[in-house]
């Protein structure tokens, strides 16, 4: 018999998604699209992958003892913003610009964060 309480077991999965997998699997993604795409929906990638890295880098600061100085702080206040859902959304609406553009290349990519983003925000409606 357990005195504490059972949190809902969608929303430990979306704090574990939204923290710890939904930015890296983006940024593979768009380097993925950054190496194989051509001309124009390469930006979008870049653009994406160092949005991608540096909410990566700036979640991941603290265990690797860089959690001092202006730059993390307000980077950490960026990724905080929104409930921190602007800074997953803001990198995915940028990547979505990739799914117009003609010359992407590999449509799978595009199936692949839809999927992701339509978990994030299913997980983000269910718990709201």
């Amino acid at each position: 018999m357990s005195f504490l309480p059972e949190p809902d077991p969608v929303v430990v999965a979306l704090l574990v998604y939204r923290k710890f997998l939904y930015l890296e699997i983006l940024a593979l993604l768009a380097l993925v699209r950054l190496i194989v795409g051509r001309g124009l929906a390469r930006w979008p990638a870049l653009i994406t992958l160092l949005l991608a890295l540096g909410g990566v880098a700036t979640t991941f600061a603290p265990a690797a003892g860089l959690n001092h100085g202006p730059l993390y702080t307000n980077a950490a206040q960026l990724m905080a913003g929104g409930g921190g859902m602007a800074a997953l959304l803001v990198p995915s609406a940028i990547f979505l610009i990739c799914t117009i553009l003609p010359d992407a290349r590999w449509r799978w990519i595009d199936l692949l964060h839809g999927l992701m983003l339509a978990a994030l925000l299913g997980m983000w409606w269910w718990i709201s």
